[in-house]
């Protein structure tokens, strides 16, 4: 087996995301494998083996948790979807306080037939109640940027939007480098984003491609991974660098010598 990189850097967070089909076990003792102690976790992975198990056998592990995502959506202008919705996240939030877990990282989910400040209008209306318990817990609850090819998944398709939500209407921002490193005056919104900005997941992509999810290991694509990451430092952020990678690419390399190479180039791109 080829050896784990010297040094896995401690901002450096391995999304369980990245081995998107493997089971929470599997994840767990991949992790160990590869010598990763800080780890985002996937709701739905935790659920699949029960919320109490996961964070027992998480705590059992040593591994430090940089934010829970993979968390589902509801439909905002579909009243009647919101709360199971709600109680799926209150339970996440629940399972978080206990283990230290800092960032709730969502989508907006679909606007449906809402315009887009209504839509804003009606995530905020469905996440109070999920906001008073994590603010109880020490919990900040951050919206991801998506791409615009994702309308299933949320409104938010610009990192600008994003920050629009979290000066508007309270929410943090997950700031995912591959949906956004692209945009117009990037340097403009990550400043913006400062006050707000909780969480950042790193991977790559090729120009060209037309088909998503199709995120590359870092190094492997386009994005001026060394220039951005400094960017993003430069403002100050202090949380993770979390390796967030899923698509066709990384399932045919297959998750562990994804997952090494990956940790090894963003470890490289970090200061000491």
């Amino acid at each position: 087996m080829e050896p784990t990189h010297r040094h896995v850097h401690s901002r450096v967070s391995v999304s369980a995301v990245s081995s998107w089909r493997q089971s929470f076990d599997d994840d767990l003792a991949m992790w160990d494998r590869l010598g990763v102690r800080h780890v985002g976790l996937s709701l739905r992975k935790c659920e699949e083996v029960g919320l109490d198990v996961a964070a027992e056998r998480i705590r059992s592990a040593g591994l430090r948790v940089s934010n829970v995502v993979e968390c589902g959506w509801c439909e905002l202008d579909n009243l009647d979807t919101w709360p199971r919705y709600q109680d799926r996240l209150l339970a996440a939030i629940d399972a978080m306080r206990g283990l230290g877990a800092p960032v709730l990282v969502l989508t907006t989910g679909p606007a449906g037939q809402l315009e887009w400040e209504a839509a804003a209008g009606a995530l905020g209306r469905v996440l109070n109640p999920v906001r008073l318990a994590a603010a109880e817990a020490g919990v900040r609850i951050a919206i991801e940027n998506t791409s615009p090819m994702r309308l299933d998944l949320s409104f938010a398709t610009t990192l600008r939007d994003t920050v629009d939500l979290a000066e508007h209407r309270g929410f943090d921002v997950c700031l995912e480098l591959n949906s956004c490193w692209a945009e117009r005056a990037f340097v403009v919104t990550v400043l913006r984003a400062r006050p707000w900005l909780a969480h950042v997941q790193v991977s790559d992509a090729r120009v060209g491609s037309l088909s998503t999810p199709d995120r590359l290991v870092p190094g492997d694509g386009d994005i001026p991974l060394a220039r951005r990451l400094g960017e993003i430092l430069s403002t100050g952020y202090a949380g993770a660098f979390e390796i967030e990678m899923v698509g066709p690419r990384v399932e045919a390399e297959g998750y562990e010598p994804a997952i090494r190479r990956a940790i090894a180039h963003v470890s490289d791109l970090l200061p000491d």
